[in-house]
């Protein structure tokens, strides 16, 4: 056996390592190392409820308004107060502009510049796969078309957030009880066209053909069906990558999934449930978040009386440097003691989308199943935002006002693109007492427990394959470990807050 390093990741957000020991050319084990500590949760202790809301967006530059929002329904929850319908309508936009425009970066510029790489120089579509996905270098007939014009209908898109927050990132308008920006009649009509210009472009190059239609799919037999019909769009080429590469073979996480729902508002018309899901199941359970610990075994940090794994809103973050068996500042968060998957593809199985069903039940939860349960969210995020707008009356209260306790507790549990996002406080004498993260690479990411038990994506390495050196002094690599990787897309910012 040899024992490889790898990092630190390109098209990351943030620090990762990953340690592998090889045997017969193949991952035997890994151990996923995150070294950076920013102790974002010792900087908030002490200071007034609501400068949450303006630190905690600083956590990270493309997750901003996830952290925002997760916030501020931990202090909505604390100050007992309802946003008005206008408020959570103008909230859940921001976030899905924010989610959905994660999911693009993710396709266009994190995952499928990968085959584009010189280890497939012979395969018959890599030239197609440069000018599609090329590194944006230099002209535009450099390659990566499909990259450059996804990145300039991006950046039109976040409109929606500069417009319902007044900037991105880090926008100041989200608050427990709503927005404090009111849209006007004028600025919806704007945002109307931006939404058609993605729905354009997501229809038009994406998808090849309407979004409704791409979220009806209902089978894998479906999509492909579907590519044959619409050989030149995105999604069909993916396939054909996906199957010259096997990414449906490629990485299977653990077989139990959490989503904390998506987009709630009052009447339900934009929502994704909360719940769990396991491979075994016919139909999703409950989420009982008291059931949430964090393991610090193998993490940086100072173990509790015992060594016992606790609940967010019990444990600590007492960083721990030299602490013997400790490979990662990451925690290592469990539900019920098991390893969780999260993300786009645990939202679509406990949201009961037959898609994403018969992928996971064919194959398990995969790079393929991983990277479709994105594309598949965008196709569905696009309609949801516009019936979202059109919900909104420019002339009713987007905020409801509310007092800050002296004590209380809160908790906030939304999706970020990357999955289950939680935050946990509690406020003491009109401070903030306490105050604990988990972010879906968190989850994702995590080190072995106590039990030795590894994390999601060390468990969905075991097995990948390592390339074959060009050279006598190549340094090791393996696309097959990248294609893993990025499927999980790592926001390692957010990881060690």
């Amino acid at each position: 056996m040899t024992r490889v390093i790898l990092g630190p990741f390109n098209r990351v957000e943030g620090d990762l390592e990953v340690q592998l020991t090889v045997r017969d050319g193949r991952v035997h084990e890994a151990h996923v190392t995150a070294p950076m500590y920013r102790g974002f949760e010792r900087m908030l202790l002490g200071h007034a409820p609501l400068d949450a809301l303006t630190i905690v967006p600083r956590i990270c530059g493309i997750c901003s308004v996830s952290q925002t929002v997760a916030a501020a329904q931990a202090l909505a929850q604390a100050c007992q107060v309802q946003m008005p319908p206008n408020g959570q309508w103008a909230t859940q936009l921001m976030l899905a502009c924010e989610n959905l425009a994660d999911h693009l970066t993710h396709f266009y510029v994190f995952f499928m510049p990968d085959f584009t790489r010189a280890v497939y120089a012979h395969r018959p579509w890599v030239d197609e796969a440069r000018r599609r996905f090329g590194a944006l270098a230099g002209h535009p007939g450099a390659g990566g078309a499909h990259n450059r014009a996804a990145l300039a209908v991006r950046a039109r898109w976040f409109e929606l957030v500069g417009t319902l927050g007044g900037k991105w990132p880090h926008t100041g308008a989200i608050m427990p009880g709503g927005s404090s920006r009111a849209l006007t009649g004028s600025e919806r009509v704007r945002l109307r066209m931006r939404m058609r210009e993605m729905r354009a472009f997501l229809q038009d190059t994406l998808f090849g053909g309407a979004l409704e239609d791409v979220a009806a799919l209902d089978s894998l037999l479906a999509l492909r069906a579907w590519c044959q019909q619409h050989p030149d769009s995105d999604l069909a080429f993916f396939m054909t990558l996906a199957d010259d590469t096997a990414l449906a073979e490629l990485g299977r996480g653990p077989d139990h999934y959490l989503s904390h729902g998506a987009y709630p508002v009052d009447d339900g018309c934009l929502s994704w449930p909360r719940g769990v899901w396991h491979a075994a199941s016919t139909q999703p359970e409950p989420l009982h978040a008291l059931h949430i610990t964090e393991d610090t075994r193998h993490a940086w940090y100072s173990d509790p009386p015992g060594g016992k794994a606790l609940h967010p809103m019990d444990g600590h973050t007492l960083p721990d440097a030299d602490k013997p068996g400790a490979y990662s500042w990451n925690k290592a968060p469990r539900l019920n003691g098991q390893v969780i998957q999260t993300g786009a593809l645990a939202r679509q199985l406990v949201a009961g989308h037959p898609l994403l069903h018969d992928v996971t039940r064919r194959h398990g939860g995969t790079v393929l199943a991983r990277v479709l349960a994105r594309l598949l969210e965008m196709a569905r995020i696009v309609p949801l935002m516009e019936h979202g707008l059109d919900r909104i009356e420019p002339d009713a209260p987007f905020h409801r006002p509310h007092s800050l306790p002296q004590q209380a507790e809160g908790v906030g549990l939304i999706e970020a693109a990357r999955g289950a996002l939680g935050h946990w406080l509690r406020i003491d004498d009109a401070k903030l007492s306490h105050y604990q993260i988990i972010a879906p690479t968190s989850w994702n990411f995590s080190p072995r427990d106590a039990h030795g038990v590894p994390g999601a994506l060390e468990a969905a390495l075991v097995g990948a394959p390592m390339d074959e050196p060009t050279s006598s002094d190549a340094p090791a690599d393996s696309v097959a470990v990248q294609h893993i990787v990025r499927s999980f897309d790592p926001c390692m910012v957010c990881t060690v807050h």
